[in-house]
Parts: structure tokens; C-alpha cells; sequence
């Protein structure tokens, strides 16, 4: 750990700025960290780096969009811990579009997608989510190359470079 955290408390990151300042080097990550998702009050999710899969996934379910004021949005819910499927958080979002994505299966799928912070060992950048149902799926969430593309370096063999499990009191 380079105790990056207190360095990058709550900086909004875009492809300009996202270099460890000590080193002028990209950072790393792991091939799996932990994530914040402050918009979707998402404070802890395990994600799984995925720089083979174009576009970023969370498991969500009871997907229904609506109408507010001529704005679309969408409703959903989120277990955001793997093995549990008791916990659950609801969010909404604005719905940016409706996407044709190839799953892990090979079937294109039509998704909704939002816009949303996520954040990492105290960095924070927009990124877009897919959603759907991953209950099957040993993460409940894929950090996929356009969001880590200009970004991070990925160590496939390592994790957790920049984060790590939190604990009751967090």
C-alpha cells in the first residue's frame, strides 16, 4: 500500500489526472477490488476487473422504468454481496439507453445503462453501468476496460491493490 488514500480523499478523476503523483506512474489495481458506488448508496461491493469485457455490469433485479417530468429513468435493486441474497439496497438513476451487450454466454442481451460515480482507494471518475441479473455470476459487479482504460494498470495477478474488505464499523 502507498497510503494513497489521504492524497486522493474524494478527488474526481478524469483520463488527465490519473497517475500516483509520487512516481508520475499509473496506478495498479488488482484483478479484484473493492468498490463504492455513492449514487446508488452502494458502499461496498466486490467487483471483478474485467479488461475483456468492453462495458461494466452490476447485478441488479425488479428492473422498471418510468417516466419523470419527460426524463427517463430506472428503478432497480441491488445484493451487492456475493452469498447474499437477503441484503438488499433500491436506487434509481437516470436511464442513459437501452444496450445491446454480448454475456458471458454469448447471447446478446438488451440492457438499460446508467451513469454513476465509482470510487477506489479514495478516487473517484463517472463511469457508465449495464444492469443485470448476475446472480449466477460469482461477482456482482464487472469493472469492465472502459472504465479502467487511461486509468489504471491491471495486475491479474494480484488483488486488492487499492482497496480492501470493509469492516462492520465502516
Amino acid at each position: 500500500s502507498r497510503g494513497l488514500g489521504d492524497v486522493y480523499k474524494r478527488q474526481v478523476l478524469y483520463p488527465g489526472n490519473m497517475t500516483d503523483k509520487i512516481n508520475d506512474q499509473p496506478l495498479t489495481i488488482g484483478w479484484r477490488e473493492w468498490l463504492d458506488l455513492p449514487d446508488l448508496n452502494v458502499h461496498a461491493i466486490k467487483a471483478k476487473i474485467d479488461t475483456g469485457a468492453r462495458s461494466s455490469a452490476l447485478h441488479a433485479f425488479d428492473i422498471e422504468t418510468f417516466v419523470v417530468n419527460g426524463r427517463s429513468l430506472v428503478r432497480f435493486v441491488v445484493h451487492p454481496y456475493q452469498k447474499d441474497s437477503e441484503y438488499s439496497i433500491s436506487a434509481e438513476a437516470e436511464l442513459l439507453e437501452w444496450r445491446k451487450v454480448r454475456n458471458s454466454g454469448g447471447q446478446v442481451q438488451s440492457r438499460p445503462v446508467i451513469s454513476t460515480l465509482v470510487h477506489l482507494g479514495g478516487l473517484s471518475w463517472p463511469i457508465e453501468l449495464t444492469l443485470t441479473n448476475r446472480d449466477v455470476m460469482g461477482f456482482r459487479m464487472l469493472l469492465g476496460r472502459q472504465a479502467v482504460r487511461r486509468r489504471f494498470l491491471v495486475n491479474p495477478g494480484r488483488s486488492f491493490l487499492l482497496s480492501h474488505e470493509p469492516s462492520e464499523a465502516e
